[in-house]
Formats: C-alpha cells, structure tokens, sequence
C-alpha cells in the first residue's frame, strides 16, 4: 500500500479549494480547477453525502484521467466551512473495462466477475472477465447477499461473514449467481490509518455440479427438516446454518437503512425498518436458545471448569447491556471493581446465565427504575444475584418460571421462554444453581450459584 495520504479541501457550496498535486491535476484533466466545483462525479457524491450526514465517511474512490483508472481510498471529515478530503492507497492502473477493479492480472482471472465492496458488503465495482455471464443491471450499492445467493459450507458457515467479522481474506464461499455457480475470493482493504474499508476480490466460474454443493447446503432443504428430534445433533446445525446467515444479513440492511447511513429517508420508513431489525434480532435469539437447548439436552452435556470472578463477570454482563438500561432510564447499580467473588464454572456459560437475568431484569423493570446486581458467599457456594423493580412474580409463577417455554402468559415478543429454563439447566450442569425469591409488586431476585474457589 502507498502510505502518502493526498489531502484537499471543498467549501460548503462543494468547491475545490486546496489540493495536492495528483487530486488537482484530476480536476484539471476534467476541465476544473481551484475555486470551482468538484468535476470528479464519484467523489463529489461521497463529499455531498458526508455533508448531508454531518459524519466521517471511508470509502473505495474510483476516477480517471486520460490513460489510466485511478483506484484509492478517500477518508472525509465534513466540518461547519465544508469538508476535508485525505485519499491513500492511490493506484493508477491502465484502462479496464467500465467498473473492473484491479484484482488480478487479466490473463490469471478466467472467467468470473471481479468486484469490490466497502464495509457493509455493499458493491462499489463489478466487471465481468472471459466468459463469465453479464454482469446484471442496477448492481450499484447493492450487498453482495442480494447479488450472489451466498452457500454454507460443510460447516454451515458462510467464509465472507466469517471474514467480515476478522476483516481479513477469505476463499471458497460458494455462491450462485446469473445461472452459474461461482466460487468467491477476496482480500480486506484497509486506509492508510489502519482503518478497514471493504473487500476486493474474484468469483470465479466453477462447473459444481448440484451433487458437488457441500453437503450442508443440500441438507438445509431436506423435506425431513422439521421431523428431526430436538436430540438430533443435526437439528442445532441445520437451525444454525439455515436461519443465522438470511437473518444476519436482514438486520444488517434494515439497520443500515434504519440509521439512514446512505442518506435521509421519510422518518416513518426509518421506524419501519428499525421494527423489522427488531423482529429479526428476535429471531435471531430464537434461533440461539434451540441450539443452546439442543446442545444442553445432549446426553453427557458437561460445563467446563474455568477459574472465574463473577463480580468481574456481572461487570461485563452491565457493560454489555448498559445500552438497553440507559434507553428505559433505568439505572444498574454493579459491583466495584474491589468486589470479588472467585468461583469454578464455564466462563462463557456464566456470562451468558447473567445477560439473561440482566436482560429480564431491564425488559420487565418499568422506566426509571433501578437493578441491583450483588454478589456474595455462603459456605462454599460463590453467589450473584440480579434483583429488579418490576411488578414481581408470585408464588404459583415461581414454581413455572424455569419450565421450558414458560413465558408466564405474556404475550409480547420478549423471548421464546427457553431463557430461564436453559439457564438453570447449565448453572446445574457447572455444579450450581438458578433460584428466584419474589412477591406480586416487590419485584425479583434471581440468584446463580456456584462452587465457590479461595484464592491462594
């Protein structure tokens, strides 16, 4: 990467004010120059863009001048006097076909389609090479989800989510695409400052026949899906495979268009698509607790046994969801930094007993309330407990609670009722236990323990 950062600046009204010499002479060559406005279409749209936003933006940057195509990544800073411009990473490359980014040499692509995208897997340049099929009209700005039908792997993972969530390379993501099936490659992007700003890549032509797709994607449209038991180690990885991409990518769109990230939309159109990344978060919890309940059930289920704090455990379940809390006003009294509490139980597991507590405990607080978190020892059992304000729980309630699918009537759509079921299930699988002690309108105590450790 060319680590010299090209720096210029537009006034509000969207002028070339400064610049350095390669960005001016491009303004130059498309017959600008100082003091007039951007004649540089692409770059001129991410400037108006990040005014119209009042927010950095970082993305791929495409121009041309009389020989060459210009390729770089441009950051900008919009201000109350206009915007600054820095672009890094500038290749001129000879003229390819419209919208090829330089991924290759021509003559080792093949056939397939080269593209690039930024961050939010949303293409910024496509062209086909050899004899791949023609690249599909109005392919700008769309992610690559909704232009490839992406394929699981063996695993039921999808490699290009997997990179996303590294940002690094990634090979073999099987996709379909045009009537062909491709295979799709691609490197991460970064600026000059470290900053990541999408992939670039290849997919190229691949002659799969349909019994060579991995074995996972077939079975995700076995008629028998819904005839497989609970017990079936099969059922948690086709849920898995099957559900978690699709929906993964529909709260990743409806909260890009929620945020109004490419620009304003109609304030009623912003609160639908915040619904629909709501329902599909929903969802999305859905489908975790029937792998978890699938996985706890297994015969021979076991927790592991790692050394654990659960006062700095309950920190980071508050540091996860304080979010949530602050939107209802609701305050999170924690433990201090001073307050320990060694105990044995699967780290992971523990956290995720106390972000459904914690979780509980802010759905059914009423605003402005407050949460409590303590923790404690009794003997050899290390305790923490999460009390609430909310309307409390009575004592036929109590004996329902941890049942599995147990919402004790509610009808709106705060979980599945396999929260607290699946909950006590593993706090007995570390050796523990989940209790509740509450009363109709004095609010609920739910409290993890665990076999207490002494630190040496």
């Amino acid at each position: 990467m060319n680590e010299r950062v090209i720096r210029g600046r537009v006034d509000q009204s969207g002028a070339l004010v400064s610049a350095d010499a390669p960005l001016l002479r491009l303004q130059q060559r498309a017959g600008a120059g100082l003091g007039k406005p951007l004649a540089l279409p692409h770059l001129a749209r991410l400037v108006a863009l990040s005014q119209r936003l009042l927010h950095d933006i970082s993305r791929p940057l495409y121009a041309a001048d009389d020989h060459s195509d210009i390729h770089a990544l441009v950051r900008i800073t919009p201000d109350a006097d206009g915007a600054s411009i820095e672009i890094s990473d500038w290749r001129a490359h000879a003229v390819t076909p419209p919208h090829m980014p330089p991924v290759a040499d021509e003559a080792t692509l093949g056939d397939g389609w080269a593209w690039e995208c930024d961050p939010q897997l949303r293409l910024v340049a496509l062209g086909a090479a050899g004899n791949a099929p023609d690249v599909p009209a109005g392919w700008e700005g769309r992610s690559l989800s909704e232009l490839f039908e992406l394929q699981p792997d063996a695993d039921g993972r999808f490699p290009v989510l997997r990179a996303l969530a590294r940002q690094s390379r990634f090979d073999g993501q099987i996709v379909r695409a045009a009537d062909a099936t491709m295979t799709l490659s691609g490197e991460a992007l970064f600026d000059a400052a470290g900053r990541f700003t999408g992939f670039r890549g290849f997919a190229a032509v691949t002659d799969v026949a349909p019994s060579a797709v991995p074995k996972a994607a077939a079975a995700f449209a076995d008629p028998a899906f819904g005839s497989l038991p609970l017990s079936d180690p099969k059922f948690g990885r086709r849920i898995d495979g099957a559900l978690r991409g699709p929906l993964s990518r529909i709260i990743a769109t409806a909260e890009t268009i929620s945020g109004q990230f490419d620009g304003p939309i109609r304030a009623d159109y912003a609160r639908y698509a915040g619904d629909i990344a709501h329902a599909g978060r929903h969802l999305l919890g859905l489908v975790d607790d029937l792998a978890d309940l699938q996985n706890i059930e297994r015969p021979g289920f076991k927790a592991a046994r790692d050394d654990i704090d659960l006062g700095d455990l309950a920190r980071r379940a508050v540091g996860l969801l304080g979010m949530k809390a602050e939107e209802k006003g609701i305050r999170i009294s924690a433990p201090s930094t001073d307050d320990r509490m060694p105990a044995t139980g699967e780290f992971r597991r523990v956290l995720q007993v106390l972000l459904n507590l914690l979780g509980n405990a802010i759905r059914y607080s009423p605003n402005d309330s407050q949460i409590w978190i303590r923790v404690d020892r009794d003997g050899d059992r290390a305790m923490v407990t999460v009390a609430d304000q909310g309307q409390g729980i009575d004592a036929e309630q109590q004996a329902k609670v941890f049942e599995k699918f147990e919402r004790l009537g509610r009808t709106d759509s705060g979980g599945s009722g396999l929260g607290l079921y699946i909950a006590r299930r593993l706090a007995r699988a570390m050796d523990g236990d989940l209790t509740v002690d509450s009363a109709p309108g004095q609010g609920a105590r739910f409290t993890l323990s665990l076999p207490a450790r002494d630190e040496e």
